[in-house]
Formats: C-alpha cells, sequence, structure tokens
C-alpha cells in the first residue's frame, strides 16, 4: 500500500493574516538577498515572521506580525509524505510564487495561505520510484455563494536542470495519475482505483512556474513542455483530464496569477490558471 501521510515537523504552520502590499514585497525582497536560512527568527514590525528548521526552540508570533509563515511544516492529513531533500532550505522563488498566490487571494477575496500550500510533497509512482511536487496548493474561489476547491501540483523551474528534465516531470505526474497500488495475496481485493484518490477527490492541475533565466530561453522551456504533452501519449492522455499550465514568476508576481499569464499546454492562448 502507498505510504500514509507523515510530517518531518510536528510544529503546525500558524496562521496567515491580511498582509499588506509593503510587508509581502518586503518578505519577498529578505528572502530573495539571504535565503531563508540566514533570515532571522523574527523581522520586527509590520513583515512576516519566517520559521526555519535551524537553531533551538520555536518562535512564536506576535499580534503585532500580519503575517506567520512556516515552509516547513505540513498540515496533518494531507496527501504524500515530505521529501526529507527539501529539508535544509527552501529556495526563493518557491516562497515567492506562494507569496503571489496569497496575494491575489486577499484582493479577491478567496482563501489561501500557509496551511493551504505545502512544500516537497512526493507519492509513489511504483518501482519503487517517486514524482516530488515542489508544493501542493490548495485554493478556494469565493464567487457571490459559491465556493469552488481548486488544488494543483507547482513546479517552480529556476533554470537549474535541463529543459528535457523539466519536461520529463509531466511524464511522472501522468506515471501517478495511473499509478494504482497491486494487490498482494490472493484474497485481497483488487485495486480500487489510482492511488491519488487516497488524498484528492480530483487530480490536482499541475502549475510550471519558470524563472531564472532570458524570456526567449523561459519561452523555448514552455514549448518543450508543450512538445511532451503533444508526443507523449502518457501525457497526452493526462492532459485530456487534467489542467496542465506554465508561466514566467515575475510575471505573476506583477500581474497576478488570476490574469492570463498562463499558457496552457495542451495549446490555446494564455488565460488565468483558475480557467485552465
Amino acid at each position: 500500500m502507498p505510504n500514509a501521510p507523515s510530517s518531518t515537523d510536528s510544529g503546525a504552520p500558524g496562521s496567515y493574516s491580511r498582509a499588506s502590499d509593503s510587508s509581502l514585497t518586503a518578505l519577498a525582497a529578505s528572502l530573495a538577498s539571504t535565503g531563508t536560512r540566514s533570515l532571522p527568527r523574527q523581522i520586527r514590525g509590520s513583515a512576516p515572521v519566517c520559521r526555519t528548521r535551524t537553531g533551538a526552540g520555536k518562535p512564536r508570533p506576535s499580534p503585532r506580525h500580519l503575517c506567520y509563515f512556516a515552509p516547513f511544516s505540513r498540515p496533518e492529513g494531507q496527501g504524500g509524505r515530505v521529501s526529507r531533500s527539501g529539508q535544509a532550505g527552501r529556495p526563493p522563488a518557491v516562497v515567492r510564487a506562494h507569496l503571489a498566490f496569497a496575494e491575489d487571494a486577499r484582493r479577491l477575496g478567496h482563501e489561501h495561505g500557509p496551511k493551504n500550500w505545502t512544500p516537497e510533497v512526493s507519492h509513489s509512482i511504483g518501482e519503487g520510484e517517486r514524482v516530488v511536487a515542489d508544493a501542493v496548493m490548495y485554493y478556494t474561489v469565493a464567487e457571490s455563494e459559491h465556493r469552488r476547491k481548486l488544488r494543483a501540483f507547482v513546479e517552480v523551474d529556476r533554470t537549474t536542470m535541463s529543459s528535457e528534465r523539466l519536461a520529463v516531470k509531466l511524464i511522472e505526474y501522468a506515471r501517478l495519475f495511473q499509478y494504482e497500488v497491486q494487490p498482494v495475496g490472493r484474497r485481497r481485493q483488487a485495486a480500487a482505483g489510482p492511488a491519488w484518490l487516497r488524498w484528492y477527490p480530483v487530480f490536482p492541475r499541475v502549475l510550471f512556474v519558470l524563472t531564472g533565466a532570458s524570456r526567449s530561453r523561459l519561452e523555448n522551456r514552455m514549448s518543450d513542455l508543450q512538445a511532451m504533452v503533444a508526443q507523449h501519449p502518457l501525457v497526452a492522455a493526462l492532459a485530456r483530464e487534467v489542467r496542465l499550465g506554465t508561466a514566467v514568476l515575475e510575471d505573476i508576481e506583477q500581474h497576478g496569477p488570476a490574469q492570463a499569464v498562463w499558457v496552457p499546454l495542451a495549446g490555446g492562448k494564455p488565460r488565468p490558471w483558475t480557467d485552465l
């Protein structure tokens, strides 16, 4: 059977208050210049508090802080498990992506905060292999009397791997989409559908956030992702059932994830990530 959900950090994330534009900008600037491991325990004034796994003891949020951000913990009961490879420090680009979605949610009256952003979640895809998402995002769109719950596997690419290796991530998600746990022994019942149904009622959409290179180079990586969808049969089957999109990190920071900055990997004009 798939590994049961587990946590590598016993501390639960704090609540996310309605942070101001200046506080979010200050946090992003601090992370970009120092990295999460170099940040002090508490950033005084109106900036959010960041907790890392370095140092002894647990920081406590103060009422003066607008935001209490804990990138290393994950709420119990969420799917998959946290990969040990990400415990030493989160890349600033991943935090910047989360802040862009959080600020958009605040502006639009939607629901998304640190408890809805789980970094380094891995799932088995069979044959002893796993797919590790940079983050799993939970986001609730509030529209008048209707609430729409969305989920996404988020891959933040800083151009540190080859374009081919980035595109191979789509194959790994396609394998997860089809992976079923094989029953052991004759008396056990047949598998009750794909393994991901243990954690998600609907397979999360897959979002690639690109940064760390020139615009033309990032556009080439987008084209390679689209080519993988068009050419690989497993990925093509995934694209028929799951929303797949990519965007440039600087675009979602400047315009917001809810704007038409996402390129559908199955083809079409740019659109908001909620409309992929």
